[in-house]
């Protein structure tokens, strides 16, 4: 937002207030904040402090197990598994990323040999998982079922991607795909990304993987096209009988640009 104009101000400063008017309409960045002396005007400082606590509160609030198991069983693809990682709790999550990624308990997961498992984990964006992971699954679903079996749904707490791969491990399944809220930045905080990673095993590095990132209705990628995306790479991980950086995506049948469309190999944010 910009302050309203005065009748005193010149025309070429009307002008660039109305230049970068049109220019915030395109993009969730922060550009032309204009100055008061040397620092930003007021107005955009406590905007910018408004997103700062608000990216703090999507990384610290505890995520909801109960909401979220209640709108994944409501996709029908079987009662949801909650598991958690090592670390006791969100500060140890933060400070401890090793422990993110290694499963404190998977008796629950039962091993069903499915072709597709699916992992919802709180990742850095418990919100963005709630917000968005019920509704992203059902797309998933309805992208991927009619020609793949799907495990039970994972619902992982306080967990870093390779989480996926022990839960893959323990359900035996031969692909995995781990939801996860994404770090929440100034702008957007409640993205969510989907990691894939085909015959998955503990010990798989990044290079292992693709992700799809940047979901997050309207303003970024919407549910059907983010699956859609990841149908074709199950499909082509199958066909190459691997994923990573090997695996390129073809779903409209080419090169995806992935600073538009959202497409990585992979990202360091849940490492």
């Amino acid at each position: 937002m910009t302050s309203p104009m005065t009748p005193d101000q010149a025309p070429d400063q009307i002008a660039a207030q109305e230049f970068w008017t049109e220019l915030r309409k395109t993009t969730q960045a922060r550009i032309g904040l204009g100055r008061a002396g040397n620092g930003l005007p007021s107005r955009q400082v406590l905007e910018l402090a408004s997103a700062h606590a608000a990216a703090r509160d999507a990384v610290h609030v505890p995520l909801d197990v109960e909401r979220l198991t209640a709108g994944v069983r409501d996709v029908g693809i079987g009662e949801p598994v909650v598991v958690r990682s090592r670390a006791g709790s969100r500060g140890e999550y933060l400070r401890r990323p090793d422990l993110g990624r290694m499963p404190d308990d998977l008796s629950g997961v039962p091993a069903d040999g499915a072709d597709l498992g699916i992992v919802l984990a709180d990742g850095l964006s418990p919100t963005a998982l709630v917000t968005h992971g019920p509704a992203l699954l059902a797309a998933l679903v309805s992208e991927l079922g009619t020609r793949h079996t799907l495990a039970p749904p994972v619902i992982a707490t306080q967990a870093r991607v390779a989480l996926g791969d022990h839960v893959a491990e323990a359900a035996g399944v031969r692909t995995v795909l781990v939801v996860i809220g994404e770090r929440p930045g100034l702008s957007v905080v409640d993205s969510l990304g989907v990691y894939l990673t085909h015959r998955p095993r503990v010990g798989c590095t990044d290079a292992d993987r693709n992700c799809i990132s940047n979901v997050h209705p309207p303003d970024g990628l919407g549910y059907a096209q983010a699956a859609r995306i990841t149908a074709a790479l199950v499909d082509g991980a199958v066909r190459l009988g691997r994923s990573g950086v090997d695996l390129k995506d073809t779903s409209r049948g080419e090169a995806l640009n992935p600073a538009a469309d959202g497409v990585l190999t992979c990202t360091d944010a849940h490492r």
